[in-house]
């Protein structure tokens, strides 16, 4: 058996793990900050795309957005492991924090057939499994 393409989520400082709140009985909507560790916010992915075959990232600013995206790319390797493919859509939000109206990006993750997939993006998902970047922080 070859080893796991990316690395499990490593354990992080409280403050580098993504807030899952619970907006609803039947959604969870996983909170990115800027110093959300990326790894730790795939785990989440995943284990959320693995219970309900879909998830919601919000995340506000650019630092926090690129590492929503980050995890969403970590989080499809994760996944691809088990033989689960996901797709990501980008749409924007308006969050109340403290009383003030933010807008937010939010990222709705969902597993796919992956027999759907039109012949250049499997292309893509092949070479990506080929050669991958790290996922350092």
């Amino acid at each position: 058996m070859s080893p796991p393409l990316y690395p499990s989520p490593a354990k992080a400082h409280p403050s580098q793990l993504p807030l899952v709140e619970k907006v609803d009985p039947f959604m969870d909507i996983i909170k990115v900050s800027a110093r959300s560790r990326s790894t730790a916010v795939a785990g989440a992915i995943a284990g959320v795309i693995r219970d309900s075959h879909y998830a919601e990232a919000q995340a506000i600013g650019a630092s926090a957005v690129n590492q929503a995206l980050k995890a969403v790319a970590i989080a499809r390797g994760y996944l691809q492991e088990d033989g689960i493919t996901i797709a990501c859509v980008p749409l924007f939000t308006e969050v109340d924090i403290e009383g003030l109206e933010r807008t937010a990006v939010k990222l709705a993750i969902w597993q796919v057939d992956r027999a759907l997939l039109p012949p250049r993006l499997l292309q893509a998902l092949a070479e990506a499994l080929s050669h991958h970047p790290d996922d350092g922080e």
